[in-house]
C-alpha cells in the first residue's frame, strides 16, 4: 500500500514518519520509500545530501519528494560557520575541521578536467563561501584576499565584446582556503559583515539530491528550493554529477524548484563515470574529440537506449547563479523534454573558462524537446553539441546573452522555430540538417564548416550509431523567419571573434550555394574531383523562402519569395516584476509576409543521416504554434508571432 512519509526540522530519524510523528532527513525518508509513496517535506532548511536508495516502477509507480504544499523547504550542500576570527580591517578566518566536510572536501577539489581552458595554475576550486546568500570570488593566495578586484565587466571570450559580470554584490567577497591535515583555513575579505551576527556558509556536499547508484528510475523532485552544490567541471567525456539529478537513469521529473548556486552544474541529465573520465586532461595521448566518438560506443555496451536511459521532465524551475550550466547532459538527456524554466546568471561569474559553459549544454541531446524556456544574462544561451538529431528547439524566449544559440557538430535533422533571439550575437550555426522556421532574429548570424571532426548520426528515434562525417555547412531549411538585426547594436571584431567566419545579419552566408536537392545532385557529376573528394568539394544546398529582412539584413542571393522591409522593425524589452514585455514596432508590409503552418512532409530530409523531420513517435512534425502558443492562420505573418497588427505591438513575452 502507497505510503506518505513525512519529514520536519522537528523530526527524529528514529520515528515511523507520519504525519504525527516525522523523519528528521529527508535521507533518511530515501532510505524507507518504495515505488508508489511520496515523501512530504515539510517547512525548513535541511543540511543533506539526500540520495535516493531505489527508485520507482513505471511513470504511474513513481517515488515522489516533495515540499509540502504552501511551505518554503531549502536543502543546501552548505553549512553556516560562525567561529571567526577578525585578521586585520574587513579580513577575517576561521578554521574548518575536516570532520565538517566528510567524505567530500570542495575546497581540496581543484575545477579541472577536458575542455577547461583557464584558470591551471592556481586552480579554481569547487569550494565556496556564501556571505548572506551571496558567494564570493576565489583569490590565488591569503595575502592577496585584501587586495580587492573590481570587477564589473569582461571581454567574452567567445564574441569579444565587452559583458557584465555577475550580480555586483558578488564582487565584494573574496576568500582564500588553504587545506591542511587535520583543517581548511578559510582567510576572507568581508566588507560591511560581521560574520559573527550575519550569516556565513561554506561548501560541503558536492550535490545535494543525487543518486550514488545508476538505474534508479521514475523520481519526482518538486517544489524545493536546492543550492549550494559544490558540482565538479563536467565535460561531455568525464563523469557529470550536478547539484541534482538522476546519475543515468531514466524517467525523472525535476518540476516547480528553486536551483541556483551550484559552483559547476545545477541540474545534470549527464553521462557517467565508467564510459571515461577526464581521459584527455589526465593522459595527454588523444583530443577530447576523440574519447568522447569513444564514449557514444561505450555508452551503447552498457545499454545506452530509449529503454533504459532518459525521458526525463525538467520543467517550471527557476535556476540561476551557476559556474558552467543550469542544465548540463551528454547522453543522459535524450528523450527529454525541458520545458518552462526561467534560467539566468550562467557563466557571468566568470571564475574559470571552458568550452562546455551555457545556460543549457546538452551532448545526444536525441529527440529532445526544448520548448518555452526563457534564458537571459548568460554566457551563450543554449548550446547543442553533437548528435542533435529529432531535436525541437521551439517557443524559447533568449536575451541580454553573450550568445543566444550555438549548435555544433551535428547532423539533424533538428527543428528551431517559434523562438526569440534578441541578443546581439543571436545564432550560430557549425552544423547541418537544421529547419529554422519562424524565428525572430533581433542578432548575427553565424555559419562555419568543421571539417576536422567527424560526428555520429543514429538510426532515426533511436540511439543506435548509423554512421558519422564531418561538417560541411548547409543542408539547413530557413523558412519565414524575421531578421532585425541592427548593426549599430554591436560591431564584431573578426580578429577577437571565436571562429574564422565573422557573423552576418542576415543570409547572405549561403550566397552561391544550390537552392535544391536536385541542383546539388545534378552538379556532382561535374565536378573533376574523383571519388569522394567530389562530395567534400561540392557545396551542399540550402533550402530558403520566404524570409523577412530589416534594414542591413541581407537574403540568400538565390532565396525564394525573400520580403526586404522599407522601413526597420523596431523592438524594446521591458519588465515589469516577474512578466517580460517585447514593444515591437511592425511596419504594415511585413503583414504582407504571410507564412501559414509548415508540415514535416515540405521540408526535404537532411542527407547525411537520411532522416525525415518527425514527432517522436514517427509521424511528421508539425510546426504550427507561435511562441505565445497560438494556432498560426493561412495569413499569420512570418516570424514568431501569429498575430500583429502595423505599428505599435505590446506581447508579453513572460
Amino acid at each position: 500500500m502507497n505510503q506518505i512519509l513525512h519529514v520536519s526540522v522537528s523530526g527524529n530519524d528514529t520515528a515511523d514518519g507520519s504525519e504525527a510523528t516525522p523523519l528528521r532527513t529527508i535521507d533518511r525518508a530515501a532510505e524507507l520509500a518504495w515505488p508508489g509513496d511520496t515523501v512530504r517535506v515539510h517547512a525548513g532548511t535541511y543540511r543533506e545530501w539526500v540520495r535516493p536508495r531505489r527508485g520507482g516502477l513505471s511513470d504511474t509507480r513513481r517515488i515522489t519528494f516533495e515540499a509540502a504544499p504552501g511551505e518554503h523547504v531549502v536543502i543546501t550542500g552548505s553549512e553556516p560557520i560562525t567561529d571567526w576570527e577578525k585578521v586585520s580591517g574587513d579580513v577575517w578566518r576561521t578554521r574548518v575541521p575536516h570532520s565538517v566536510f566528510g567524505e567530500w572536501n570542495p575546497f581540496a577539489e581543484p575545477i579541472r578536467g577536458d575542455w577547461l581552458v583557464r584558470p591551471h595554475d592556481p586552480h579554481v576550486h569547487a569550494g565556496d563561501v556564501y556571505v548572506n546568500g551571496v558567494s564570493g570570488y576565489e583569490v590565488a593566495t591569503a595575502a592577496a584576499v585584501a587586495e580587492r578586484v573590481e570587477r564589473t565587466e569582461v571581454l567574452d571570450d567567445w564574441t569579444g565584446l565587452t559583458v557584465p559580470v555577475a550580480r555586483p554584490e558578488s564582487t565584494r567577497y573574496q576568500w582564500h582556503a588553504e587545506v591542511g591535515e587535520a583543517e581548511t583555513v578559510i582567510t576572507a575579505l568581508l566588507p560591511d559583515v560581521d560574520p559573527r551576527e550575519d550569516l556565513i556558509e561554506i561548501s560541503v556536499r558536492r550535490s545535494v539530491f543525487y543518486p550514488t547508484e545508476h538505474h534508479l528510475d521514475y523520481i519526482t523532485v518538486r517544489g524545493f528550493e536546492l543550492c549550494h552544490g559544490s558540482s565538479p567541471w563536467a565535460p561531455p567525456t568525464a563523469d557529470q554529477p550536478g547539484l541534482i539529478g538522476p546519475n543515468w537513469a531514466k524517467g525523472w521529473i525535476i518540476e516547480d524548484n528553486h536551483i541556483h548556486d551550484a559552483k559547476c552544474s545545477a541540474i545534470s541529465l549527464g553521462k557517467e563515470h565508467s564510459t571515461g573520465h577526464n581521459f584527455s586532461a589526465d593522459r595527454g595521448d588523444k583530443p577530447g574529440y576523440q574519447y568522447q566518438l569513444e564514449s557514444v560506443f561505450s555508452a551503447r555496451q552498457i545499454g545506452w537506449d530509449r529503454e533504459h536511459i532518459g525521458s526525463h521532465v525538467v520543467r517550471r524551475n527557476t535556476i540561476h547563479d551557476c559556474g558552467q550550466n543550469a542544465i548540463v547532459g551528454h547522453l543522459g538527456c535524450a528523450f527529454s523534454v525541458i520545458e518552462d524554466n526561467h534560467i539566468y546568471r550562467v557563466g557571468t561569474k566568470r571564475e574559470y573558462f571552458g568550452h562546455e559553459i551555457a545556460g543549457i549544454k546538452l551532448h545526444a541531446a536525441i529527440d529532445t524537446r526544448i520548448e518555452h524556456n526563457r534564458i537571459h544574462d548568460t554566457s551563450l544561451g543554449l548550446w547543442l553539441d553533437w548528435q542533435t538529431q529529432g531535436t525541437r528547439i521551439t517557443r524559447n524566449i533568449f536575451h541580454d546573452n553573450s550568445r543566444d544559440f550555438f549548435v555544433e557538430v551535428s547532423h539533424g535533422p533538428y527543428v528551431v522555430d517559434h523562438n526569440v533571439f534578441l541578443s546581439a550575437a543571436a545564432i550560430e550555426n557549425r552544423a547541418q540538417g537544421g529547419a529554422f522556421v519562424n524565428n525572430l532574429v533581433g542578432g548575427t548570424l553565424q555559419v562555419e564548416p568543421v571539417e576536422d571532426r567527424a560526428t555520429p548520426y543514429h538510426v532515426p528515434h533511436s540511439t543506435q550509431v548509423a554512421g558519422y562525417a564531418v561538417i560541411t555547412a548547409g543542408d539547413d531549411r530557413y523558412l519565414g523567419n524575421l531578421f532585425v538585426g541592427d548593426p549599430e547594436r554591436a560591431s564584431f571584431d573578426p580578429e577577437t571573434y571565436f571562429g574564422h567566419v565573422p557573423p552576418r545579419y542576415g543570409l547572405s552566408w549561403f550566397d552561391g550555394r544550390p537552392a535544391s536537392l536536385d541542383e546539388y545532385l545534378e552538379a556532382l557529376p561535374k565536378n573533376p574531383a574523383h571519388d569522394h573528394q567530389r562530395f567534400a568539394t561540392q557545396p551542399q544546398a540550402v533550402y530558403v523562402e520566404r524570409n523577412v529582412y530589416g534594414p542591413g539584413n541581407e537574403p540568400f542571393d538565390r532565396e525564394t519569395g525573400p520580403v526586404r522591409l522599407d522601413a526597420a522593425v523596431t523592438w524594446q524589452l521591458r519588465v515589469e516584476g516577474t512578466e517580460l514585455f517585447l514593444d515591437l514596432e511592425v511596419p504594415p508590409r511585413l503583414l504582407e509576409a504571410a507564412m501559414a503552418a509548415v508540415h514535416g512532409g515540405e521540408l526535404v530530409h537532411v542527407r547525411f543521416a537520411g532522416a525525415d523531420f518527425e514527432e517522436n513517435d514517427g509521424t511528421p512534425v508539425r510546426i504550427e504554434r507561435d511562441v505565445l502558443g497560438t494556432l498560426r492562420r493561412e495569413d499569420s505573418p512570418a516570424g514568431p508571432f501569429a498575430e500583429l497588427v502595423a505599428g505599435r505591438n505590446s506581447i508579453r513575452l513572460w
